[in-house]
């Protein structure tokens, strides 16, 4: 009875006590993903015809020069192929000048009428008929010579051998990898980059790269690439960073980390304790000191930190926001705010003197 007479009492008995805490700037730090490093250009090389593989002539880290003998496969078929193109050739330009001195008579005998004209386009028609005929020939030489041409695997350019895929005595088909070439020039660093950092992360934004090998050390970078889907398997995105280094100092296939400068925008940070999930959207609980009740304020957020959360949109560095047991509390509810030194969250917003 006492206590039903006593009006507010029972509402600042049932008061909850919470934590509050101010929206503070995202400390700048830095994420590290690991990689290693890359040829710009990573090419691999095959011949361009099937066959059997006769020699090999470089290994897995040799070094070649553009235009270097890296392979040779068996050519005797293709060369007996190109003798019959080149025997084809020769009938089809015997025939040929056979039909043009027909075709020379025949107009000779026209000057002096005794043949008609039906017998003059027929031969002039021959002689088209063989020259298309030569044509055709030539042709298929050119083609035979070329395949003859292709049992030799060649360095498009400089570089280095990074991977060896067939054998000596192996039947390799078009187009099947036999080595694959590291080309002399930029070098980059292959890495993966987790989900939940993808999208903080864009291409041509400036990083540093180190080398396992050389700690102490960094060279500027940038991302050059990212893929646009993740690995089925990883779940990680490929990307990849081209480093401004000199290429005897950063060698390929030496292990790096790429550094990549995080928290950079000047959001706030909330812990992730405050945040709720109302109806698909994420909000927080603000504290009005002058009442100490609860309103739920939709925020937008950026990716999420390991015991942070960046707030884009929705909260300002002044607000009071509920730090832990947010989805215990409801929209509206008096509480009784305290700091993270146990302190009543004043009127004013400041915490309360401590009573002397």
């Amino acid at each position: 009875m006492l206590a039903a007479c006593g009006g507010e009492a029972p509402e600042e008995a049932a008061r909850r006590p919470v934590l509050v805490t101010h929206p503070v700037a995202m400390t700048t730090g830095s994420d590290t993903f690991v990689g290693d490093v890359r040829a710009r250009e990573e090419s691999p090389l095959s011949f361009r015809v099937g066959g059997t593989l006769v020699e090999r002539k470089v290994d897995v880290g040799d070094r070649v020069s553009e235009g270097e003998l890296l392979a040779v496969m068996d050519g005797d078929d293709y060369g007996a192929r190109a003798r019959a193109a080149q025997a084809q050739l020769a009938a089809a330009e015997a025939e040929l000048s056979r039909a043009r001195a027909d075709q020379a008579r025949m107009s000779k005998l026209a000057d002096e009428q005794l043949v008609s004209r039906s017998a003059i386009d027929a031969q002039d028609a021959a002689a088209v008929a063989a020259q298309g005929q030569a044509n055709a020939a030539r042709a298929e030489l050119q083609v035979a010579r070329n395949q003859v041409e292709y049992t030799e695997l060649r360095a498009p350019a400089a570089g280095v051998i990074a991977g060896r895929e067939a054998e000596a005595g192996q039947v390799v088909a078009a187009g099947q990898p036999v080595f694959t070439l590291a080309a002399d020039g930029p070098r980059e660093v292959a890495f993966a980059i987790p989900e939940g950092q993808v999208e903080s992360l864009r291409p041509g934004m400036a990083v540093e790269v180190s080398l396992w090998s050389l700690p102490g050390k960094r060279w500027p970078g940038r991302i050059r690439e990212i893929a646009p889907a993740a690995d089925p398997a990883s779940r990680t995105y490929a990307a990849r960073a081209a480093v401004d280094a000199d290429t005897a100092e950063v060698e390929l296939g030496q292990s790096a980390r790429v550094h990549v400068e995080a928290n950079g925008t000047g959001a706030l940070g909330v812990p992730l304790a405050a945040l709720v999930e109302v109806d698909g959207e994420q909000a927080v609980y603000v504290v009005d000191p002058s009442t100490s009740k609860l309103r739920l304020q939709p925020v937008r957020t950026a990716a999420f930190g390991a015991e942070q959360v960046p707030v884009l949109e929705g909260v300002g560095p002044g607000d009071w926001v509920v730090a832990a047991g947010a989805h215990l509390l409801r929209d509206g509810q008096a509480v009784s705010p305290v700091d993270r030194d146990n302190r009543p969250v004043a009127a004013n917003g400041a915490p309360a003197p401590e009573a002397e």
